[in-house]
């Protein structure tokens, strides 16, 4: 029987040892309710970095936080844009804050390793202004000790599983939204989710060179999605799952080591 590792399932007194005691890291999965075609539920950004989270705790011996369930705007070249319906999002400033405010709960509670596994690409740089911030306060606190690794679970995804994945050759990260990556995994992972029946069949997406705002709403294929999901598969999901799991779980034991042997040198 594999150990509970959900933060939320836990009763206090247990996670307060496996916190202070064990040391245990904490993740936080971050994502976004946002559109994502006409084939997906609108919360695979939440639900993909959540299922990696609990895999990676298992793994490495980590406890799982409750999602972020809400990120910064959708942009137009990487989700399609914050014009659309369901899309539902939060101003920069406003997740950087809550960011924070966690990771210091959490660093109030003995917790001195974390990482905040994303799942919706606009959410980076503002979750690293979160990081930034909790970091610089508990300086103050006289907190020296809190380390944090933010990452992106599709970073992960090496170019042999990408050929094996795009065998017909891969239209880019920028393009995948509501494509390939996604709908397999969530295939894997959610499969009552997905209506491979609406999937659309457009080609990929193309923008120009540069950002207009406010958005012309005409630029995003009318699906929503910036390629088509029509080559998605459960078994490519279990792949793409798999080597994320196992880099993520490989590299925080990495980043971690790393700090302790750097902090001794």
């Amino acid at each position: 029987m594999e150990k509970r590792v959900v933060i939320g399932e836990l009763a206090s007194p247990e996670y307060m040892r496996r916190v202070k005691d064990e040391a245990q890291p904490i993740l936080i999965p971050i994502g976004a309710l946002e559109q994502h075609g006409p084939h997906m539920s609108m919360n695979p950004d939440v639900l993909l970095p959540g299922a990696v989270a609990v895999a990676v705790a298992q793994q490495i011996g980590a406890l799982v936080a409750p999602a972020i369930a809400y990120g910064y705007k959708s942009q137009q070249k990487s989700g399609g844009g914050n014009h659309l319906c369901g899309t539902t999002s939060l101003d920069g400033h406003t997740l950087s804050s809550t960011v924070k405010d966690i990771l210091k709960e959490f660093a109030r509670h003995g917790a001195r390793k974390i990482c905040l596994i994303n799942g919706h690409f606009e959410n980076s740089m503002f979750v690293v202004e979160g990081i930034d911030l909790a970091i610089r306060e508990l300086r103050w606190e006289g907190i020296h000790d809190f380390q944090v690794v933010m990452l992106s679970y599709w970073d992960f995804v090496n170019e042999d599983t990408i050929a094996r994945i795009y065998p017909e050759g891969f239209p880019g990260w920028a393009v995948e939204h509501g494509g390939v990556l996604e709908t397999s995994l969530m295939l894997h992972l959610h499969p009552h989710l997905v209506d491979m029946s609406c999937v659309p069949t457009h080609a990929a997406a193309s923008f120009p060179p540069y950002d207009v705002f406010p958005a012309i709403p005409e630029w995003t294929p009318a699906s929503g999605c910036l390629s088509s999901a029509a080559a998605a598969s459960a078994e490519k999901g279990a792949l793409l799952f798999d080597v994320c799991v196992q880099g993520i779980s490989r590299a925080l034991s990495e980043a971690y080591d790393a700090r302790v042997n750097a902090s001794r040198d």
